[in-house]
């Protein structure tokens, strides 16, 4: 349940909506884990009364966080936190490497690798002649028991020599330090798309569903190119994070 000592101070002459000024504290106390994932809330009426707002302010402001992704909706147990929302800072970073600083329990499963002859795109992105024989990653990303993001990465052959069972026990980035592979520098898109079906199945949401896309090239520190990589990510449970400085 929602601790009684939990804050949530409403400014009643504010132009900006109670439900919306409820949600977003609601937002904040799981972002800092002061509402930890599995905390179940109040039932909408005490809420309500303990807020001293009316039940279809109460009802929004939780449907909103359902709708973000934040909570969830059980029959017979009621309403409760799913998780914290994944961030990401734009550094050249991996993904396992970030949710494992976040304390995030990262877990993977190879789908598929294998060597395949470069398609002409993927030649192109990694520098090399067409139908070159390289390396292809297909790998699902949890968070916890959460399923977050759907990792294809493609690289050139004589980099290093990946097995299934070492890649999910570590991160890709975490394989090339160890190998002694010094990433430098990495040419970086972010994008947006919905989700296919086989792609929904995979990441357990709803076919349509709005997904981040992140397209990635990495060069090391003698300027070779290490990787190709196309990630999808659920939207409703990451983001990237930049710094913008004026000059």
């Amino acid at each position: 349940m929602v601790s009684p000592e939990l804050d949530i101070p409403l400014d009643r002459g504010s132009p900006v909506p109670l439900y919306f000024q409820v949600a977003e504290q609601l937002r904040d106390a799981i972002d800092t884990g002061k509402l930890p994932p599995g905390a179940r809330l109040d039932n909408e009426i005490a809420l309500a009364d303990r807020l001293g707002l009316s039940r279809p302010t109460m009802r929004r402001a939780i449907e909103y966080l359902v709708d973000q992704g934040l909570l969830v909706r059980k029959r017979g147990v009621g309403t409760q936190v799913v998780h914290n929302k994944v961030r990401r800072s734009i550094e050249l970073t991996s993904l396992y490497d970030d949710l494992t600083a976040a304390g995030a329990a990262p877990r993977t499963d190879v789908l598929g690798h294998r060597l395949i002859p470069a398609s002409t795109a993927i030649a192109h992105a990694l520098g090399i002649p067409e139908r070159t024989e390289i390396t292809e990653l297909e790998r699902l990303r949890y968070a916890g028991a959460e399923p977050l993001a759907l990792m294809r990465n493609y690289i050139p052959c004589g980099i290093l020599t990946l097995t299934t069972e070492g890649l999910q026990e570590q991160g890709f980035y975490q394989l090339l330090r160890a190998a002694g592979v010094h990433l430098r520098v990495a040419a970086q898109t972010i994008g947006a798309r919905s989700a296919t079906a086989a792609e929904a199945r995979l990441l357990a949401e709803k076919r349509g569903a709005p997904m981040l896309t992140m397209t990635r090239i990495t060069h090391d520190d003698a300027g070779r190119i290490i990787e190709y990589a196309t990630h999808l990510y659920r939207a409703s449970l990451y983001s990237f994070e930049l710094t913008l400085v004026g000059r």
